[in-house]
């Protein structure tokens, strides 16, 4: 199994950037300047390493990692990852106990874990803020309220990823980034799929509560399915 690459110095700023934007004396508006220039860079990070790799595949070779989710809403917690995953081109599937594979290229495996990582963090702060309706579950308004955050986590994510790729200039063998990262997004549903050739999907569920519009409103400051396999979830979106 693939081991995490040596963290360059681009990541490295992200990562510093995502730090200030979790530090508890940062400002709403400070932390949510800093989530969108750190969101801005990941996807041009991701994309640059795609565009070399495109040239030298040497560079950004394929992949895979195994994750422990555990803790308190386990589920949404794997569901965050596969959101995060979904967005960046790769694949991951829950296998027992929250432990997750994820397959994709080292560069994006590297960016879902730093993403995971700092969203995880935000998403649990903000979902303690929150406060339910009167009579209802605090269980049933967290849920929902982060049902809405990862959603919209998702969407803003594939949002930038898609302008990054739309802004990038072309290979060095004359390719564009889109047809670049829709390889790389074949080459890792292929490697999914031979790992775990039996996986169905099932259908989708809806989360009920009153927070998720909170969750959602927190997502978009933050500006950044499941399938069963004898008893596997895959947790790609």
């Amino acid at each position: 199994m693939a081991t995490p690459m040596p963290e360059d110095g681009k990541l490295a700023k992200i990562r510093a950037i995502l730090a200030k934007a979790e530090d508890p004396a940062t400002t709403p508006e400070e932390a949510q300047a800093y989530f969108a220039k750190a969101a801005e860079l990941m996807a041009k990070y991701g994309v640059e390493r795609a565009m070399l790799a495109d040239l030298n595949p040497n560079t950004d070779r394929p992949g895979d990692r195994m994750i422990k989710v555990q803790g308190t809403y386990a589920g949404d917690r794997i569901l965050l990852l596969g959101y995060i995953a979904d967005a960046l081109g790769c694949k991951g599937i829950n296998l027992r106990n929250g432990e997750i594979h994820l397959f994709g290229h080292e560069s994006d495996l590297d960016r879902v874990e730093l993403l995971f990582t700092s969203l995880l963090l935000q998403m649990f702060n903000g979902m303690r803020q929150g406060r339910p309706r009167l009579g209802e579950a605090t269980v049933t308004y967290r849920k929902s309220w982060m049902a809405g955050f990862i959603l919209t986590v998702h969407e803003r994510l594939k949002e930038i990823e898609a302008r990054a790729r739309q802004e990038a200039a072309p290979s060095a063998s004359g390719r564009s980034a889109e047809l670049v990262v829709a390889d790389r997004r074949a080459v890792t549903l292929a490697r999914f799929r031979q790992a775990y050739p039996n996986q169905r999907n099932a259908g989708t569920h809806r989360r009920r509560g009153s927070g998720m519009n909170a969750g959602r409103e927190a997502g978009r400051r933050a500006d950044l399915g499941q399938t069963r396999v004898s008893g596997r979830r895959a947790i790609a979106a």
